[in-house]
């Protein structure tokens, strides 16, 4: 009996060790990416020019990193702080500790070199090698075009610089393990032609994350089968919102618009006239910025539409409880 204590007792000193050697791998081997690599990107007006267009209205860079006004209709960007971070996502909200984006503009990355900024978007790498949590979404980011991932490094470059140190993030147990396991290496892709409508709305939307919020998840995971059907649930203080269903089942996704009332529900928000209406307690809030997706051009718009229309349709129907507070396309 001795003998089989002493058998049990290496077996299982063994294995801690072994654990303790994979959590010790895991937390300072990882994450593997290259180096940022030693590059110098032109500030060109055409660079500068479709940077601002995407983080502004398509990646939407600047939708978590600026101050957004939640006391109006889907939390448009207040002026004056683009860019200076400090949005906090956390336990309250689902996350698996507590996350605050950073300071991008030159007072915060300013000694970056365009490398790092460049491996930070695209690999979710920061320059000290930590491993950004994916709210920042470059798990999409890091298929995106050469020159689109350039462009929005030269965008940064020119913000104002904002005085603002946003507290650190942290993780909890055993994300903080976790986390460095999810950047890989950049693999990116070529933007399609944009005379290609569906192959040009596949990349907006992939660049852009839809699939993140719009697809169901369980244990911080999408489920690949059912993405684009909606009913993520995200919880915020004005109650819970559930995302909708966007793939073309014509009952209970968008199969029955079209493509000039798809374009039109967005372009609302860019109308001049417009103003966000102060959400009152009790009413319908979302965390959808519309004001920024609402700054597509319309082109874009229409072959993001073309390219829904051809997945395969899902019956997702939000569930009746969350009719009340869930975020519409309608």
């Amino acid at each position: 009996m001795k003998k089989l204590f002493k058998i049990l007792g290496i077996v299982v000193g063994v294995a801690v060790v072994g654990l303790l050697c994979v959590m010790a791998y895991v937390k300072f081997a990882l994450p593997n990416v290259d180096a940022a690599t030693d590059m110098k990107i032109e500030l060109t007006p055409a660079r500068v020019k479709r940077g601002e267009y995407l983080a502004n209205h398509v990646t939407v860079c600047m939708d978590c990193h600026s101050t957004r006004d939640f006391s109006l209709f889907s939390g448009p960007v207040i002026a004056g702080t683009l860019g200076k971070g400090g949005e906090r996502f956390d336990q309250t909200m689902g996350f698996p500790g507590a996350f605050t984006s950073k300071n991008i503009t030159p007072a915060g990355i300013g000694n970056w070199t365009d490398g790092e900024i460049y491996r930070a978007i695209t690999t979710g790498v920061s320059r000290d090698g930590h491993a950004f949590f994916p709210v920042m979404p470059y798990p999409y980011y890091s298929s995106m075009d050469d020159e689109d991932a350039k462009s929005i490094v030269a965008y940064l470059r020119t913000l104002p610089a904002i005085d603002n140190k946003p507290a650190d993030s942290k993780a909890d147990f055993p994300f903080n393990f976790i986390l460095n396991t999810i950047p890989k290496n950049a693999q990116p892709t070529k933007r399609p032609a944009e005379t290609d409508l569906v192959a040009t709305g596949k990349y907006l939307v992939h660049i852009a994350g839809c699939a993140e919020c719009h697809t169901p998840a369980e244990n911080g995971q999408i489920i690949a089968e059912k993405m684009f059907s909606g009913g993520r649930e995200f919880p915020l203080p004005t109650g819970t919102v559930v995302t909708p269903n966007i793939t073309p089942d014509k009952e209970t996704g968008i199969g029955s618009w079209t493509k000039e009332s798809f374009v039109a529900r967005f372009r609302a928000y860019a109308d001049s006239s417009y103003k966000p209406h102060k959400i009152a307690a009790g009413e319908f809030q979302t965390m959808m910025p519309w004001t920024m997706y609402g700054g597509m051009e319309p082109k874009d718009l229409e072959a993001i539409y073309a390219y829904f229309m051809t997945l395969q349709p899902i019956k997702n129907a939000i569930p009746a409880k969350f009719k009340a507070n869930t975020i519409s396309m309608r």
